[in-house]
């Protein structure tokens, strides 16, 4: 949407960054690492006990480094580079009579696979052999596992063990059994050679059957000449059907695209079966190792700040996301019993069995909000898929109706107020603890029960009269005086925040403001948040400012977050003066959903995908590709004058036909599949067709991916 040789996609640097932690990360579902990292991680492998559980350290093979021999004489021009449309990452050797290129990825369709190339070419005709050196430093140990070497398995190593101590007493110890094909000291292109390439694999499965029959597929790729190219292929499928882009800042392009790879980094291909996802935590699995980026826990980071994008790209993977909650609801149900409350509370910082296992009491004790997080989640899903069955069948409706009864149980009454309380907790701003009455949370309290009532009623279920008693008359604190939301009982304007709280009001969590009451939210909070709290504060300050029809505004905060992006490979950081959590995809999907939600308006609900679009300050127009919504996968882009919408595909023929309604007009145009559908900026809403309207928009069948 810019200059042709402006490429947002592909970000190459002459060194690597100083701090090793901000180097690019070889990430797919199942296995994650950094490159030049001697540590992997294994998707769901924890080892430790209870508060002290962390993900557990394999050492990785693919820890080696590409260098010229000593002596090579000419001055030697390296380059390293992330390529986001192959999801690989490239480090080259060139001087003018050879080039050398080490090409590191995880494999998209093969997630128990890493892999790594070398290739040597000639660049000068004649000359001897060419030799480049291969720095290994592996070493078969961890602090986390009980390894032993096995025997070779077609040429690959063998190494396999457990994890020392289970996150429950009595439970199991995770075997992880790893393949790898040895690596020398150095390659050498012979004399009568122009060029050739050398190919590494690391494997890693739940089993020693797992990890061959895993590796015996990478050789059959890697024998026909495809390892790679499947690998690339599927990369180029993904991108093909989604995507985000604006008519603006080159930056901004870029810190979009890195947001959104490292994003899809973490989820599975669409359409690859047998997944089964174990959260995704703030640093993602290239990260979480003891003592580091809050040890590979799952925080609300995966449900309110990554899932709404996952949902609208990757519908598979946000039901996988809910399927994690599902699988740990008895955690969930033993943390609410062990406070002495019915229902279900979400651990702060969850694992492997959703037993709370955040190291510091309070934070697992008062920030019950996540409760809201997890089921806002789940309502967005349903009304983004109308997949009954997970809440029918799969036990989607089990986590809303434990988390209703968690949240009736928690308030008590306040007979001089004539309202229900909740108190003794935290907000999502950290800086105040034990408050009464944390509007952002008692706002997802009414919003989580009157969810769970409209979900009861379309699953034929009883609706608890509490339920709609407490969402009725829960306190949600407001001064008349000055006109805004205090963030709880007893806060007065002016006192610190940590992050963004009160401003999460209106989006992403669903609530009636006028445009004053939002203003003055927005002001008084901006001027008090603190500038060392999380990335992914501005963007919705950002997202507010775009409701209100301030781009100015908006894009002055939205600018704020460049700061938490490193170069060159746009790894974030939890904090701007670099601490916190690395790769820090909490940040990635709050700036995601500044433009993908902020610029456009889009929302999901109950009655369709109302939009508003907006450009902000220097930003043109915005392309947004492979939107999912009800089984149909549509485009929608705008720029200052105009909107496009395309339903580029549908899964079949239950995928119900959709039109969009302009406001404020109440026109209604159908939106019939492979048709552009044009017509003036104004905001509306894309809904199912009525009755007269889906004859004639009728889907026929379609392979949706």
């Amino acid at each position: 949407m810019a200059d042709a040789n402006e490429d947002p996609t592909i970000f190459t640097a002459h060194s690597l960054p100083s701090d090793p932690r901000l180097w690019a990360t070889v990430t797919n579902a199942y296995l994650g690492t950094r490159v030049y990292h001697d540590t992997l991680h294994v998707s769901g492998v924890y080892n430790g006990a209870g508060r002290d559980t962390h993900r557990a350290v394999l050492p990785s093979p693919l820890n080696v480094q590409l260098e010229a021999p000593a002596g090579t004489g000419e001055q030697l021009t390296k380059t390293f580079t992330l390529n986001t449309n192959t999801g690989s990452f490239l480090h080259t050797l060139e001087d003018s009579s050879f080039r050398a290129a080490q090409c590191i990825y995880a494999h998209r369709t093969l997630p128990h696979v890493l892999a790594f190339s070398v290739s040597l070419s000639r660049l000068a005709a004649g000359g001897g052999p060419i030799t480049v050196l291969l720095q290994a430093a592996f070493s078969p140990e961890s602090p986390d596992l009980d390894l032993h070497l096995g025997p070779d398995f077609q040429g690959a190593r063998y190494l396999y063990g457990h994890t020392l101590t289970p996150e429950q007493p009595g439970g199991a110890q995770q075997e992880v059994h790893m393949l790898w094909t040895p690596v020398p000291p150095a390659l050498t292109l012979g004399e009568a050679e122009e060029d050739r390439t050398w190919e590494f694999l690391a494997v890693v499965g739940s089993s020693q059957a797992e990890a061959q029959a895993c590796l015996t597929e990478a050789l059959r790729l890697q024998a026909g000449g495809t390892l790679y190219t499947a690998h690339a292929q599927a990369w180029a499928q993904l991108w093909a059907g989604c995507g985000l882009d604006v008519a603006g800042p080159l930056a901004l392009r870029q810190a979009l695209r890195g947001a959104l790879y490292y994003l899809l980094s973490a989820l599975p291909q669409p359409g690859i079966p047998g997944y089964i996802c174990h959260g995704l935590s703030p640093g993602g699995l290239s990260n979480g190792s003891r003592e580091e980026c809050y040890w590979g826990h799952v925080f609300w980071d995966q449900d309110l700040w990554m899932f709404p994008n996952v949902l609208m790209f990757h519908p598979e993977a946000a039901r996988a996301l809910l399927e994690y909650r599902i699988r740990t609801l008895a955690g969930a149900l033993d943390n609410a019993r062990n406070l002495g409350y019915q229902g279900a509370k979400f651990a702060w910082e969850s694992a492997g069995s959703g037993l709370e296992v955040c190291p510091e009491d309070i934070y697992g004790t008062q920030e019950i909000h996540i409760n809201g997080a997890v089921v806002l989640a789940f309502q967005l899903y349903y009304h983004s898929t109308q997949d009954l069955q997970l809440f029918q069948e799969a036990g989607g409706w089990d986590v809303v109706h434990a988390v209703a009864e968690f949240w009736c149980s928690r308030v008590e009454w306040s007979p001089g107020e004539e309202k229900y309380h909740l108190r003794g907790v935290m907000p999502p701003d950290e800086y105040h603890s034990g408050v009464n009455n944390s509007v952002y949370t008692n706002v997802l309290v009414q919003n989580s029960l009157r969810f769970a009532a409209a979900l009861a009623r379309d699953l034929g279920q009883p609706v608890p009269e509490r339920w709609l008693v407490v969402a009725d008359k829960i306190k949600v604190p407001f001064d008349l005086k000055h006109n805004f939301h205090p963030e709880f009982d007893g806060y007065e304007p002016g006192e610190e925040v940590k992050q963004a709280d009160v401003v999460l009001l209106g989006y992403p969590v669903p609530f009636s403001l006028s445009p004053r009451v939002r203003r003055k939210n927005l002001e008084i909070y901006e001027a008090v948040t603190s500038p060392q709290g999380p990335a992914m504060t501005w963007s919705m300050f950002a997202v507010g400012w775009m409701e209100l029809k301030d781009p100015r505004r908006a894009w002055g905060l939205l600018e704020k977050s460049f700061a938490n992006i490193t170069e060159p490979f746009k790894v974030w950081t939890e904090n701007a003066d670099r601490s916190g959590a690395v790769n820090f995809l909490t940040g990635m999907g709050g700036f995601l959903q500044a433009v993908l939600f902020g610029f456009t308006g889009l929302r999901i609900t109950r009655t369709g995908v109302p939009f508003d679009p907006m450009c902000p300050a220097g930003v043109s127009g915005v392309c947004i590709s492979g939107i999912s919504y009800q089984g149909n996968m549509l485009d929608f882009s705008f720029c200052e004058d105009s909107v496009t919408i395309e339903i580029r595909d549908c899964a079949g023929p239950w995928a119900p036909p959709l039109e969009v309604e302009l406001w404020p007009s109440q026109a209604r145009l159908p939106l019939p599949p492979g048709h552009k559908v044009s017509f003036p900026r104004s905001a509306g809403r894309i809904q199912r067709s009525l009755p007269q309207e889906a004859e004639a928009a009728s889907c026929s069948p379609r392979t949706f991916c």
